[in-house]
């Protein structure tokens, strides 16, 4: 390149092969696009998911990297990354589901998953059907000859029922509908969906996976090539897909997961124990309590309960609110699976968009307190938690 100028010298940058050996930590690749030699590889490439590299939004070495490790976690054969978990849900709903289909999702959801839910029914004349999370014979009488799609979750949000997941997606199948399940709240160090017979399992990676609190990203994993291509090809068009800086932080955190969620899971054991005998809280919802209505469901399909649990306060609202404004060591913020310890109030926060009798139906009461426990040490959180009640 010597006989260039240097201005064009500085466009064309030298990239010196590595032969030899490896790096130990994935790379980021942090490039919009590829180089071809041959046209016909580049248009070739251009058309499916597993061919080279060609676009930032198709796929990238980093991201690649990202959605085979998420994949091996999960039991599927695939993955698509996306710039966030209701990007993912989003490319799944949207490349799976035409006007005039039908759409069974358990009561208790995610807020924004039940808020795009009624997006579909009002924009596209999606008809929704709702039934208990672990009611199969529900599920089998709800289904339609136009029913596409079973929608659950592991553990919900921020009730923290858990799905029979064995029991549900068999009656999906047996139905012929595709069973998707957001298994963000258990990562799969705690389930394995696609193992219990899922088509999909979509993450918010900004959680758990990545566990920092420092990224958005989410994630589809799929049992079958011919679901991962369809909504592969939509989630490209739909410009959802992830870039490679989120991808490389999310791989970085996703090497502690298992250390995390051991901590996670400990520390809601012990927050959630001492708060179901204090005399200003009225309920806990934790699947590893033996009050809660999924605790024997929970202890077949789980090794342990998960790091997020809410518990309703006897003094209402006005408890709630005081509760959030006296934490210290807690932060009142959104989000969850980050290594601090977050607190929020569902009614105004992630269930904002449900209405009264909405809200009663997931479970969620005026004075319900959301607690997405870090990996500080627990008698820290405790000593906190048990001040802002007092």
């Amino acid at each position: 390149m010597s006989e260039l100028h240097p201005e064009t010298r500085a466009v064309h940058l030298p990239q010196p092969p590595i032969e030899g050996s490896r790096p130990i930590a994935v790379p980021i690749y942090q490039t919009s696009g590829f180089v071809f030699d041959d046209p016909a590889v580049m248009a070739d490439a251009m058309g499916r998911p597993d061919g080279p590299f060609v676009y930032g939004r198709y796929t990238n070495p980093t991201v690649r990297s990202l959605e085979t490790a998420i994949a091996d976690l999960e039991g599927g054969v695939a993955a698509v990354a996306t710039g966030s978990g209701m990007g993912a849900i989003n490319a799944v709903l949207l490349g799976l589901l035409q006007p005039g289909d039908h759409l069974i999702a358990q009561r208790a959801l995610y807020g924004g998953t039940a808020a795009m839910i009624k997006e579909l029914a009002g924009r596209f004349g999606i008809t929704v059907d709702y039934v208990p999370e672990d009611d199969p014979a529900a599920l089998r009488d709800a289904v339609r000859p136009e029913t596409r799609l079973v929608y659950l979750e592991t553990i919900a949000n921020p009730i923290a029922q858990v799905a029979d997941l064995p029991g549900m997606c068999a009656a999906a199948r047996e139905a012929g509908i595709v069973s998707v399940v957001d298994n963000t709240f258990a990562s799969p160090v705690l389930c394995r969906p696609i193992e219990h017979g899922a088509d999909i399992v979509v993450h918010s990676t900004t959680k758990y996976l990545s566990g920092h609190t420092d990224v958005l990203g989410g994630i589809a994993v799929f049992a079958g090539d011919e679901l991962y291509r369809k909504v592969w090809h939509f989630a490209i068009e739909l410009g959802v897909t992830a870039d490679p800086f989120a991808s490389w932080l999310t791989l970085r955190g996703l090497q502690t997961l298992g250390l995390r969620m051991e901590r996670h899971c400990s520390n809601a054991r012990l927050i959630a124990t001492r708060l179901s005998g204090h005399p200003a809280v009225s309920a806990v919802h934790w699947p590893g309590l033996p009050s809660h209505p999924s605790y024997e469901l929970a202890g077949k399909l789980l090794p342990d309960f998960g790091g997020v649990f809410s518990f309703d306060l006897a003094g209402g609202r006005a408890a709630g609110e005081r509760f959030m404004a006296a934490v210290r060591l807690a932060l009142l913020a959104p989000s969850l699976g980050g290594v601090e310890t977050l607190v929020l109030h569902p009614a105004t926060t992630s269930h904002r968009s449900l209405s009264v009798e909405e809200l009663a139906r997931h479970g969620i009461g005026e004075g319900t307190v959301r607690v997405a426990v870090g990996i500080e040490h627990p008698e820290d959180l405790w000593a906190d938690i048990e001040q802002a009640l007092t």
